[in-house]
């Protein structure tokens, strides 16, 4: 087939995809063609198990393999993956939407019992008390459940969002803010209306797993823009607009997932300042606000939604279950989200919007918040001593939100660490996940609030240094 070396300094996962891919074009394997098998691949050459599903599982997203459930891995059909090209470190690729094979093999394993890297808070953080005052409330009136309610959504919690921006200096009224199914949903309707296949995009390198997949999908041109600790390399960030000239920037400069940065006041002036010299869009993801014990600015106070899209959610502190995500945006383009948002879906669930209401107005609701947050210090506190005391280096300790990023100096590849975490029962995120080419990183991101298991750390203490 094709022989590798363990001697080069290619790395062996890099040599088995441009093995296959050079038989692949070359016709040598043709399209249908069964792959050998992980462990008969691993076993013929000498390398690990871990190295192999690596391997294949980029062939995947790079369009040359199909994974069949049972089956194993064949060859794609020529005319889909011919078009794909490796990725190269200055390009963003052109992924078919198979990359979600990622997200749901290694990603989203909700059924593992420990989750260290995993991007929502444990149950019993969450404010359920105040979700069961708010339904038995429900309960008892005499809520008109017809018909498919308002398509901006639920008039009170409109207002509710207008008054709480306007706690952070953003002037709207509550016609600009649009109730959506979570920020995902919100993300993606500005998606959809702003951008065509081809498209040069901004986003956040690492970023956020779910957008840049859905971005992807949508055949967008994606260009990373590099995290520092303290918001980003406005030297890459000037070069890249100016090169690529993007029609949106999607970003999300508080506690960002998954770095856990902030960005600075002097960033946030540099990217409004680049968006009105440039003519792109921002949009602002904060869904981590509430979160945040530090009053802080944000893009959206500083442009008054001129050029920024403002993206929240109340899934991160009230229940991811109830799927309640609200945007705010510039007269004109709110009015095409919400029509956007009633051809897709019609409107939200107005039952699940009354529900996050009357939670919110509950007097315990900011006593809650206060000491989820002082919980979340705390647990920052703790993963990052044992993180340092195993060796990890951390990207920066913001001390609050849910997020540490970490990298060990003797890892290479974080996947091959989380294919061992998973047959332990343990989710971690390695970092290929959240960059915008999947190429595989060191990196690994550590939600605070399950890594105090003393489970993970005993795991990490055993295969850390071996990944």
């Amino acid at each position: 087939m094709f022989t590798i070396n363990p001697k080069s300094s290619t790395p062996l996962v890099v040599q088995i995809v441009d093995g296959f891919r050079e038989l692949i074009q070359s016709g040598h394997l043709r399209p249908g063609a069964k792959a050998p098998s992980i462990r008969q691949f691993a076993h013929a050459h000498g390398v690990s198990v871990y190295t192999v599903v690596d391997a294949y599982d980029r062939l995947v997203a790079l369009g040359y393999f199909t994974s069949r459930p049972h089956s194993g891995f064949f060859v794609r059909q020529r005319d889909q993956a011919s078009r794909r090209q490796a990725p190269q470190a200055s390009e963003s690729g052109d992924y078919s939407f198979d990359s979600m094979w990622y997200l749901r093999r290694v990603f989203e394993a909700r059924g593992l019992r420990l989750k260290p890297g995993c991007g929502w808070l444990p149950g019993e953080w969450l404010f359920h008390q105040g979700m069961r005052r708010s339904l038995r409330s429900l309960a008892a009136e005499d809520v008109e459940l017809g018909g498919y309610g308002e398509p901006k959504g639920f008039a009170p919690l409109r207002q509710l969002v207008r008054d709480a921006l306007s706690e952070q200096e953003i002037a709207v009224s509550a016609d600009q803010v649009l109730l959506t199914q979570g920020s995902s949903q919100a993300m993606d309707l500005v998606a959809r209306r702003l951008i065509r296949p081809g498209d040069a995009v901004l986003v956040d390198n690492p970023g956020y797993p779910n957008m840049l997949f859905s971005l992807r999908f949508l055949g967008a041109k994606l260009i990373g823009v590099p995290r520092t600790p303290d918001g980003y390399d406005l030297q890459a960030l000037e070069a890249l607009v100016k090169t690529h000239q993007p029609k949106v920037f999607f970003t999300q400069p508080r506690l960002q997932s998954p770095t856990g940065s902030v960005a600075s006041l002097a960033h946030l002036h540099r990217v409004v300042l680049l968006a009105e010299q440039h003519g792109f869009t921002v949009v602002e993801n904060d869904i981590y606000v509430d979160l945040d014990p530090e009053p802080r600015p944000s893009l959206a106070s500083l442009d008054q939604l001129q050029r920024v899209v403002y993206v929240g959610s109340y899934s991160k502190t009230i229940s991811p279950n109830i799927r309640v995500g609200y945007m705010a945006a510039p007269p004109d383009l709110l009015e095409d989200l919400a029509q956007l948002k009633m051809i897709s879906g019609l409107t939200s669930s107005e039952f699940s919007e009354r529900l996050a209401y009357g939670a919110l107005v509950d007097g315990r609701w900011r006593k809650h918040l206060r000491g989820l947050r002082d919980r979340l210090a705390e647990a920052h506190q703790r993963v990052a001593q044992q993180l340092e005391g195993l060796g990890f280096e951390l990207f920066s300790e913001p001390e609050a939100g849910m997020f540490l990023w970490a990298r060990h100096p003797d890892i290479q590849n974080a996947t091959e660490l989380a294919y061992k975490a998973a047959e332990q029962d343990i989710l971690l995120g390695p970092g290929h996940l959240f960059d915008p080419d999947l190429e595989p990183s060191p990196w690994i991101r550590f939600n605070v609030a399950f890594t105090q298991e003393p489970a993970v750390m005993a795991f990490l203490r055993e295969h850390g240094h071996t990944g």
